[in-house]
Parts: structure tokens; sequence; C-alpha cells
């Protein structure tokens, strides 16, 4: 980005073509476009809080795995979230 001419960050909405969760080497989701990026961003906060508390639980409890796959699959959805923005916001 040029500093010079800096996008009007509140304008910026995804873009939509980052793919998450697959199967069978098909994407079973993808990023909504259109999205603004600040309420993508939000979005991604709040899921890595939660991934991060499935972890947690997962690290002490050993009688299930549900934790870790929740906790999987909100990590392959923030990374996707970001990795949508950061493909709108480079040259």
């Amino acid at each position: 980005m040029n500093n010079a001419n800096p996008p009007q960050l509140s304008k910026l909405k995804t873009v939509g073509v980052t793919p998450f969760i697959y199967r069978s080497s098909q994407p079973l989701f993808r990023v909504s476009a259109g999205v603004p990026i600040g309420d993508a961003l939000a979005q991604v906060s709040d899921l890595l809080c939660l991934a991060k508390a499935f972890a947690e639980d997962a690290a002490y409890s050993k009688d299930t795995d549900r934790h870790a796959w929740a906790a999987h699959y909100l990590t392959a959805m923030s990374k996707a979230v970001i990795d949508d923005v950061v493909q709108m916001l480079s040259p």
C-alpha cells in the first residue's frame, strides 16, 4: 500500500476467494465476498478466542478429542478469513 494515498479501511471488503475445510480435495466452505474487513477481523478475533479456550480444554481433557477438533475447525476458519483479507490488501 502507498502511505501517501492510504485506502479507506472502512471501504475495504473481503474478496471471497479463500477456501477452507477440504473433503476429497474439494473445499467445503469459502470466505464470503463483500464483508467489511473490520467486521471480518472482529469475527476472527472471536473465533481465535474460542479456539484458544478449546485447545486449553483439550490439553487437560484426556477422555475425548472433541475440544481439539473444535479448535482445529475454528483455526481453519480464522486462517481462511485472514488469508482472504491479506489477499485483498496485497498488491
